[in-house]
């Protein structure tokens, strides 16, 4: 069992930064493919960016350039630095890993951009 606490949303101008935090219950180096999802009001659920198996990262097109994931093994988080900031960008954000065949997930954290 895996549980995954995000934190880190709130509320930004456009242009502005966040960085959202994932903590695991587990030591991330046995979670693969670790990873923010956003969900935004009537819309599926979207990938923003994810570690692969192998650690390299994988971003949706729409935030490269503007997201960076990043993680610290030792304190087993997954962080997501947001720049740039967009009205579009508004959304739950999500923490997932994967472990043993097993999808985990977090609870979510809000993110709203608007002046």
């Amino acid at each position: 069992q895996v549980q995954l606490v995000e934190s880190g949303g709130g509320l930004v101008q456009p242009g502005g930064s966040l960085r959202l935090s994932c903590v695991a219950s587990r030591s991330i180096g046995i979670i693969n493919y670790m990873g923010w999802y956003r969900q935004a009001p009537g819309k599926e659920r979207e990938l923003v960016a994810t570690f692969t198996r192998g650690g390299a990262t994988n971003y949706a097109d729409s935030v490269k350039g503007r997201f960076t994931i990043s993680r610290d093994n030792a304190k087993n988080t997954v962080y997501l630095q947001m720049n740039s900031l967009k009205p579009e960008d508004t959304a739950v954000y999500y923490c997932r890993g994967v472990q043993a065949t097993v999808m985990y997930w977090g609870q979510g954290t809000q993110v709203t951009v608007s002046s």
